[in-house]
């Protein structure tokens, strides 16, 4: 039989304890699986995000006017601010370094627009009459070939095509973030494009410290290095992808010009500013070449003007992709092309220009907000061979100083007025960081 007595002498005199009596589980939680359990969590945070992101696109939808013209200056002040800060180094004053870039931009795209515009509105009959004659001629060939076309089915083929292409165009002109048909909104775009641009270049390094103040102080140092690395990604991307626009106008106007296809250069210019809208533009111009090279040289130039597409197309799409701007923006080709088709379907034109800059500058600043570098005032780490390249997505990691905190310093001490910002742009002077442990 078990000795049930207390084996220490002051056991005897203090009660034993009783043991925690459960309570029963009214709920049911504890018969839901683990899984389910897991499954429930996402979902409702899955929702709330999705929830978060359909508000930000409706506000995004209703002022369209306002937001495409702030993303158009956004993209060209990325690709002037480095200009302008070499001619400052130079010794230019700010004020007339900032007006030559934005003179010299404008001088450039409306020289190109008004080129192309000027070639085609000379030679536009011609294109017409040789349209037509070779419309006449295809009709004829199809009527007397052994496939018994009638003209009736002919023309009622020809019309479907045009309701078709009618319909799809229409969707893709008229997106929901299309910045208006009126002449009036076109001017306001305009007006407020070069506004935002202007301000962008005399004081964005302001504008910027006020909006990471906006954020939580123990937020700031995140978003402030997130928003840095955002914006070097957006340089690379607009410099790489004028440098892609360019060899793919090159490409295709020479072929052109060799395979005796007129109106060569309007052709080039067309591809250059095309080349812009990922996949649409280089697709939509490409089809204007070989429509132009049937027209005059006919089928076998066409086919021969086509072969020139492809090959440039597959140049840009399997090497100078993956090499310049897969370096620029570290964003997968599928990425790509999924992010331009749900940007077209959302917004037309818009969303397609947009909708790879957006997915890379968001991919860059959650790389950089996930690394945990900010914390040290540093940038997140290259990824394995991109050492050399010419361009980087994000800066590479710097050295501190003496005085910064390290990871190994606790965030908060108490005595601190305001944690000590990494940057150097938003340190506050008025808030001293603490003096660090003493040693005896």
């Amino acid at each position: 039989m078990a000795d049930d007595t207390p084996k220490t002498w002051w056991g005897r005199f203090l009660p034993e304890a009783a043991s925690p009596v459960r309570e029963p589980d009214l709920s049911g939680s504890s018969s839901v699986p683990r899984g389910m359990r897991v499954a429930a969590a996402w979902s409702w945070r899955i929702l709330l995000v999705a929830a978060v992101v359909a508000l930000l696109v409706f506000l995004v939808v209703q002022l369209r006017l306002i937001v495409i013209p702030l993303l158009i200056a956004v993209l060209v002040s990325a690709l002037l601010k480095p200009v302008v800060d070499i001619l400052v180094r130079h010794r230019w004053p700010k004020g007339l370094a900032i007006a030559l870039a934005m003179v010299g931009t404008l001088s450039v795209v409306s020289g190109l627009i008004f080129l192309a515009i000027s070639q085609i509105t000379s030679q536009f009959a011609s294109v017409q009459a040789r349209t037509m004659t070779a419309y006449g001629d295809f009709k004829a060939f199809l009527l007397a070939s052994p496939l018994h076309v009638t003209e009736t089915q002919l023309n009622d083929f020809i019309a479907q095509a045009f309701d078709s292409l009618q319909q799809d165009s229409q969707v893709l002109l008229s997106g929901a973030l299309s910045i208006g048909s009126t002449l009036g909104h076109v001017a306001t775009g305009v007006f407020l494009t070069l506004f935002c641009l202007l301000f962008m270049l005399i004081d964005g390094r302001t504008i910027w410290r006020w909006t990471v103040r906006v954020f939580p102080q123990r937020a700031r140092p995140a978003v402030d290095s997130a928003g840095r690395a955002g914006w070097r990604t957006l340089g690379n991307y607009v410099r790489t992808q004028i440098l892609v626009a360019s060899i793919d106008a090159v490409g295709i106007g020479l072929g052109a010009f060799f395979l005796g296809v007129p109106l060569a250069i309007p052709v080039a210019v067309l591809v250059f500013l095309g080349s812009f809208v990922p996949i649409v533009g280089a697709v939509v111009t490409g089809a204007v070449a070989v429509f132009l090279a049937l027209v005059y040289n006919g089928p076998v130039i066409a086919l021969l003007m086509l072969g020139v597409v492809l090959l440039v197309q597959q140049l840009e799409g399997h090497v100078l992709q993956p090499l310049i701007m897969g370096t620029a923006v570290k964003v997968h080709p599928l990425a790509v092309v999924l992010a331009v088709a749900g940007g077209t379907l959302v917004a037309g034109i818009p969303g397609a220009l947009f909708a790879v800059p957006v997915v890379a500058v968001i991919n860059v600043m959650v790389h950089t907000i996930a690394s945990g570098t900010w914390r040290t005032g540093g940038s997140a780490p290259p990824e394995p061979g991109a050492d050399g390249a010419i361009w980087q997505t994000v800066p590479t990691p710097r050295r501190i100083r003496p005085g910064f905190r390290s990871s190994h310093e606790p965030q908060d001490r108490p005595g601190d007025q305001e944690p000590q910002h990494p940057s150097e742009d938003l340190r506050e002077t008025s808030s001293p960081e603490s003096p660090g442990p003493r040693t005896p």
